[in-house]
């Protein structure tokens, strides 16, 4: 289990990162850029940055294409933003959860009315009746 002073200085890296990328990517280019998460090494020089692009898929792909060749500005503006005795090296992972979540929850929605009146599920789904 990560220590107190672990899970703060993710925080502040998550909230930190969020504005520099908020400040330095326009949203017509990279489309909206959210940092989930971030997952830092324990001797804190390294870290994964968990992001979502809402946008489209073009805008995604040249969203994490902008935010890996600006990798070293970003862990600039970061490292005068936060201080460290070490200014984490960043990797950028797209995460998906955000839509895996909202696909479980259309699927839900769809047969919540199915299982409400009584009435057969929609084909091709499962029953565990």
């Amino acid at each position: 289990m990560p220590s107190l002073r672990h899970q703060r200085v993710r925080e502040l890296l998550k909230r930190a990162i969020g504005e520099v990328v908020r400040r330095e990517f326009s949203l017509e280019d990279v489309g909206l850029v959210s940092v989930n998460d971030v997952e830092c090494a324990g001797d804190l020089k390294s870290a994964v940055v968990y992001l979502s692009v809402l946008g489209t898929a073009e805008q995604q792909q040249r969203g994490l294409l902008r935010l890996e060749e600006r990798r070293a500005r970003i862990q600039e503006l970061l490292g005068a933003a936060v201080v460290l005795k070490y200014t984490p090296k960043l990797k950028f992972v797209m995460d998906d959860t955000i839509a895996r979540g909202d696909r479980v929850m259309q699927i839900l929605n769809e047969l919540e009315p199915h299982a409400a009146s009584g009435g057969p599920l929609p084909e091709n789904q499962p029953s565990d009746r």
